[in-house]
């Protein structure tokens, strides 16, 4: 039979190895430091356009913020849905991306043979970017509620230049003239804004959706008129009234970009992102760079604000669509 002093011994031996394993627990459920290596931030748009501008906004900030280079890859091509498949199938998680609305609101009903689902293979992060689209017309246009009684008027005869079939600028059209009935203005697509803007002035279409930092410096030169922006008064164009100042009541519409990962991304590497995403977007540094781009950096920075947005801008998406039987091949 054992002795009590012995029995003592291993009793309190236990008692110490168990409260040296509980000490140990909470250090061993922390998730791994993130990041461990440089991480890629992904772009589907050339160097100078207004995505990579978004991008290399936060590159500088999220770098300091993460103690790890952040490297801005342009991968062109498809309206930024090559670059948004490679952040989708990424696994080294540390590749993220910046992507437009397009790519996760309405890229799975324009092209059937999309490779990756908007839906199921990102970890939405954040909101970067927003602006609204100015509605111009030619200059001789009137302006308010006579325009859309113009447009009426006009029929199929007025036509609208866009950016592309499938875009924002394109979509946001459709929705505009589907909210004033009896407006048919033909689509006219083009290779980029400043080749809309030059239809515009040589007369070739009499409206566009275009951003303000593009629209800003012909309206101000009296080249083109401002009817309206789509949303509230925005800072981006703060002299421009909003679309329901002339009778287009509930409409808007804006451009944003948005910081995703792939859907595998580590729950250490969203943790860390939570964490310090907000204090980037809300620093004025940050904040003036990308309102110096075009940008409005987005009341709240986090994933949940970002998925809202997404859901509720894909349902609208898929009506328009579906209603004006758009498709790209």
């Amino acid at each position: 039979m054992p002795s009590p002093s012995l029995s003592k011994r291993a009793w309190l031996g236990t008692i110490a190895c168990a409260a040296l394993a509980l000490a140990a627990a909470p250090a061993f459920a922390q998730p791994a430091a993130w990041p461990t290596k440089p991480v890629r931030l992904l772009i589907g748009f050339p160097g100078g356009s207004s995505p990579d501008a978004a991008a290399r906004a936060i590159a500088e900030p999220l770098s300091r913020a993460l103690g790890q280079p952040v490297i801005v890859e342009s991968k062109v091509g498809a309206s930024g849905n090559i670059a948004t498949d490679l952040i989708a199938k990424a696994t080294d998680d540390h590749t993220l991306g910046i992507v437009i609305n397009g790519n996760l609101t309405s890229a799975k009903m324009l092209f059937p043979r999309l490779p990756y689902d908007p839906a199921t293979d990102f970890t939405y992060l954040t909101l970067v970017g927003t602006a609204p689209l100015i509605l111009v017309g030619r200059p001789d246009a009137p302006g308010g509620k006579a325009f859309f009684d113009a447009a009426r008027a006009a029929g199929d005869k007025w036509n609208y230049g866009s950016v592309g079939t499938g875009s924002v600028a394109h979509l946001g059209m459709e929705l505009l003239k589907a909210q004033v009935p009896g407006m048919t203005a033909v689509h006219v697509p083009y290779q980029g804004n400043p080749a809309v803007v030059n239809a515009m002035l040589g007369q070739q279409v009499e409206m566009a959706l275009i951003p303000p930092g593009v629209a800003l410096p012909h309206i101000k030169a009296g080249k083109l008129k401002a009817i309206g922006v789509t949303s509230g008064r925005s800072t981006l164009a703060p002299d421009v009234p909003p679309l329901a100042d002339a009778g287009v009541q509930d409409f808007r519409l804006e451009v944003w970009t948005a910081l995703v990962g792939p859907a595998t991304l580590g729950k250490a590497a969203q943790a860390r992102l939570a964490q310090v995403l907000p204090g980037i977007l809300q620093n004025p540094e940050t904040r003036q760079q990308l309102f110096n781009q075009g940008w409005s950096a987005p009341a709240t920075a986090s994933a949940p604000a970002l998925q809202a947005r997404v859901k509720e801008e894909s349902a609208i998406m898929r009506n328009i669509i579906a209603s004006r039987n758009i498709r790209i091949e």
